[in-house]
């Protein structure tokens, strides 16, 4: 009580702060005199202006004010519009590097025009990154009038570009693109071999357009760039069939958390099936050896009883496409990891796709925490403030809205029934549509808003349904949801950025209706049209959103609800629910339905009470503090694999920037040899103590020279320091050997290249051990110890364990590696020219049950096709072409690909 009456004596920190900025918009105010005047010519020439003073020293605050106003008239000359002063607002939040929340329809695709301008003047370059395509497109076009106007370059990213184009694009002023396309560039950049094919620029600036969508919603799910890995698709068919006979007793669902496993009765049913199949041969399901047996049964587990068809994905063209929960839309070239696409197309029965082994990752908390300064703008935030605070430490400011917000939110009406719920909101959409009222029904999954359509077809109403299938209208279709007796079935988030206007928008109708060029009085005639219906719909009551479900997450429902009342218009909203809706299901109906019976509610009837509205908001609030707390955990066991990757990425820069890696290549030798020294001569061991065997083994294998150590080692006073330094000039005569052999320029070349291939190949299976190790990190906690802590320990030791291996596998394959002395260059091109490995990027969860087969390596590359007259076992450079699953030339008797394949 005591703190309502302080805000309302000094007003909340939020309007405080916002009252502090007032003295910058007025400062851009008073310059709008000066700058008005000016001709085109002379407005453009003031950017070239502002970027002297900002490289002479100034501070991008120094110079913010006149920036904004040089913007504000270069909008109005350019586009038509002005900035108002609450927009102005918005553009020194973003420019803070803060979150600004502002209502839908208040412009926040011109806001960004601000904060980009100011931040661009620096040379550095600024990403504004939008959630689709189609946005990134039409907003560097749209806003691209602007900056082209002041002379700086725009672009935009889009899926289908190539490299070149993605160069151009990136080393514009100001660059839109998704934050997939953004994502994926950067773990591709640290895949490639050359500095001069890398397309991104160092980071310097992002402004995230629907930042709660991007770095709240799909922050759970790492990106992923993956290879193909061994084929098991006849595997998923078999398990596929076995699923159907198991019945409900056989497994334990939790809808909450999306999980489900087999029950003791359910894996001992299980084995029985796969004894008949002639799957499971020796014992049972949890042993050692049949590991990959039991994911593939939970894979599928969770194909038949978690994921529906319609909702978390469709069938389409032969294929399973995933559907994103949070937009509605079909994620195209997306695949689910882990096997469970795999176990999907299986069950659909479309043909299985190669499963896939992780290459490179990264979520999406830890990339945007790469630039060094971030912000974003929504209409929905402050319900997440505390998570943006603390993974990205961000803080969210409530911007005022333009004009004071007319729309009408009714209380919930809860049925008991699904079927009665149906009934209201079609008479609901009846009742609108009789009133010529503009109605946009917001569903949760395609499945629903199908059947409201076929429902809405009964009854003979004219309506438009967006979602996943519709998804190259969406923007069309939005657009026109504001026309008078418009009925527009959307998933929640469907065509979030485009703005609902009442009576229709005008840019949309001149493109689809006009053509590309209309005469003035065609669009007059047009805007008069759009004036009349904007009237009518109006009078109607405004833009009515219907939900038809709550969402999980409050934000998606006010977002929903933000869909009406733009710019001060009248509007309403009202969300219809019943007991059978998953959120009310799963979080406690039971309880309420008994109570509902007891107060005597009967068929068709709602009840409608603030303090149901109250109880769901408690629900949602749970279901995100959970949803707040896996991706925190996500993100604590990414921040042990992010240090890594940073280090190795930062290397591999470091690796490709220089042309001579031969002093590595030398500090990496000399480890090698102190290594298998020091194992083979302990220290202060007699010489009769010593490994000679094993010391004369390693040094053959690893450095291909016949050392005489054994002669060595009976020489009376000598030492393992002596031994040691035999060994190092002996490998160094080699080396240097090679050098003199094929040339510098062709040798320093081979070094570089080795070493880029074999850190790559060598990192890939750290990365798998990594998602083993996570896979069975939790059951740490039973004996009592910190599962994170006990990650992070292992972790590090596997990182010295892969340093270790590099060392080795880099200075083995330098030591054996024979070039065509007739022609080296022709041989060093052959060799760096890398087999275009095929891809799969994915947005999902990190498979941590992978293959353990472990990955061919494509180093192998170095040898000629075609074997010398005479193959000697010990000169690797005389085997030619070997097949990975012939005996080794080399005498050993084990196949090429578990002995010299393996290098």
């Amino acid at each position: 009580m005591l703190g309502a009456i302080a805000r309302k004596l000094f007003g909340t920190a939020n309007e405080r702060y916002i009252k502090g900025l007032q003295k910058y918009v007025d400062e851009i105010n008073a310059l709008e005199a000066e700058v008005q005047p000016l001709s085109d010519d002379d407005l453009r020439a003031r950017t070239d202006w502002l970027r002297k003073r900002v490289a002479d020293g100034e501070t991008l605050d120094d110079v913010l004010a006149e920036a904004f106003a040089t913007v504000r008239e270069a909008a109005k000359r350019t586009l038509g519009l002005r900035h108002f002063d609450v927009q102005l607002l918005g553009g020194i939040v973003l420019h803070r590097g803060q979150i600004a929340e502002m209502a839908t329809g208040e412009g926040k695709t011109l806001v960004a025009t601000l904060a980009a301008y100011l931040n661009a003047l620096s040379g550095d370059g600024v990403h504004v990154v939008t959630v689709n395509d189609y946005l990134a497109q039409r907003d560097s076009q749209w806003m691209g009038q602007v900056y082209n106007f002041l002379g700086m370059t725009t672009s935009c990213i889009l899926n289908q570009m190539n490299d070149t184009q993605r160069q151009e694009a990136y080393a514009c002023d100001i660059t839109y693109a998704t934050n997939n396309e953004l994502g994926f560039d950067y773990l591709r950049d640290n895949m490639k071999f050359s500095l001069d094919t890398m397309v991104q620029r160092p980071f310097n600036y992002a402004i995230v357009d629907e930042v709660d969508s991007i770095l709240i919603d799909e922050a759970r799910t790492p990106l992923i760039i993956s290879g193909p890995s061994d084929d098991s698709s006849d595997l998923y068919g078999i398990v596929d069939s076995i699923i159907p006979k198991l019945v409900e007793s056989d497994y334990e669902k939790d809808e909450k958390i999306k999980a489900i496993s087999l029950s003791e009765t359910g894996v001992e049913h299980a084995e029985d099936l796969l004894r008949e199949v002639g799957l499971l041969e020796t014992g049972g399901l949890y042993d050692l050896g049949n590991v990959s047996l039991l994911h593939h049964i939970n894979s599928a587990l969770r194909a038949h009883h978690i994921f529906t068809n319609g909702v978390d994905y469709l069938v389409k063209d032969g294929k399973v496409m995933i559907v994103d929960e949070f937009t509605g839309r079909v994620m195209d070239g997306r695949r689910y990891s882990d096997g469970l696409h795999q176990a999907l197309e299986a069950k659909e029965g479309v043909q299985v796709q190669q499963e896939n082994q992780t290459l490179a990752s990264v979520t999406f908390q830890n990339y945007f925490r790469l630039y060094p300064k971030l912000s974003g703008m929504t209409g929905t935030a402050m319900t997440e403030a505390g998570e943006f605070a603390e993974i990205y430490k961000l803080e969210v400011v409530d911007m005022p809205t333009n004009r004071v917000i007319s729309r009408k939110d009714y209380d919930d009406e809860v049925y008991r029934t699904r079927g009665e719920k149906i009934n209201a909101i079609i008479e609901q959409i009846i009742e609108c549509n009789k009133r010529n009222q503009p109605i946009l029904v917001g569903t949760v999954s395609i499945e629903q808003s199908e059947e409201l359509s076929k429902a809405l077809k009964k009854a003979k109403i004219k309506h438009e349904v967006l979602n996943a299938k519709q998804h190259e209208r969406e923007a069309y279709i939005v657009a026109q949801a504001g026309v008078p007796g418009a009925v527009t079935i959307a998933t929640n988030m469907a065509g979030r950025g485009t703005d609902i206007q009442l009576g229709g928008n005008l840019e949309m109708r001149v493109a689809t209706e006009l053509g590309e060029n209309p005469t003035e009085d065609q669009i007059n005639k047009l805007k008069t049209e759009i004036a009349d219906a904007k009237n009518v719909a109006l009078e109607a009551g405004g833009l009515f959103v219907l939900g038809t479900e709550r969402h999980e997450s409050r934000r998606i429902d006010n977002q929903l609800r933000g869909r009406a009342g733009r710019q001060g218009d009248v509007g309403a909203s009202k969300f219809f629910l019943s007991l059978e809706d998953d959120l009310m299901r799963i979080f406690g109906s039971e309880r309420m339905d008994g109570m509902l019976k007891k107060l005597g509610l009967e068929e068709g009837e709602a009840i409608v009470h603030p303090w149901i509205n109250k109880a769901l908001e408690k629900a949602q609030q749970k279901v995100e503090a959970r949803n707040f707390d896996m991706r925190k955990q996500v993100l604590k066991f990414d921040d042990v694999m992010n240090d890594q990757r940073k280090v190795i990425f930062e290397q591999r820069r470091e690796m490709m920037a220089t042309d001579d890696v031969s002093e590595l290549i030398k500090d990496m030798r000399e480890d090698v040899i102190d290594d298998i020294v020091s194992k083979c001569i302990p220290q202060k061991a007699y010489a009769e103590q010593w490994d000679t065997d094993s010391l004369h083994e390693e040094i053959t294998r690893v450095f291909n020279i016949d050392a005489p150590v054994k002669e060595w080692a009976k020489e009376e006073g000598v030492a393992d320091e002596e031994i040691r330094e035999r060994i190092s000039d002996a490998v160094d005569r080699k080396m240097a050997a090679k050098v003199a052999n094929y040339g510098d320029q062709v040798w320093h070349s081979v070094e570089k290249s080795v070493l880029l291939q074999l850190l790559d190949t060598i990192w890939k299976e750290h990365l798998l051990a990594l998602d083993h190790l996570r896979q069975g990190i939790g059951l740490r906690a039973y004996a009592q110890r910190d599962p994170l802590n006990e990650y992070k320990r292992e972790a590090f030791n596997l990182f010295e364990e892969m340093l270790s291996i590099l060392r080795d596998r880099v200075i083995t394959l330098l030591s054996h590696v024979e070039l065509q002395v007739g022609n080296p260059e022709e041989e060093l091109e052959a060799f760096n020219r890398h087999d275009e490995q095929q891809t799969t990027e994915s947005h999902e969860q990190v498979s941590a049950l992978a293959s353990e087969q472990k990955p061919e390596y494509g180093a192998a590359t170095v040898r000629s096709n075609k074997p010398s007259d005479h193959i000697d076992p010990n000169d690797p450079g005389t085997w030619g072409k070997v097949s990975r699953n012939e005996a080794c030339p080399c005498g050993s008797g084990k196949k090429y690909k578990h002995c010299h394949g393996a290098v």
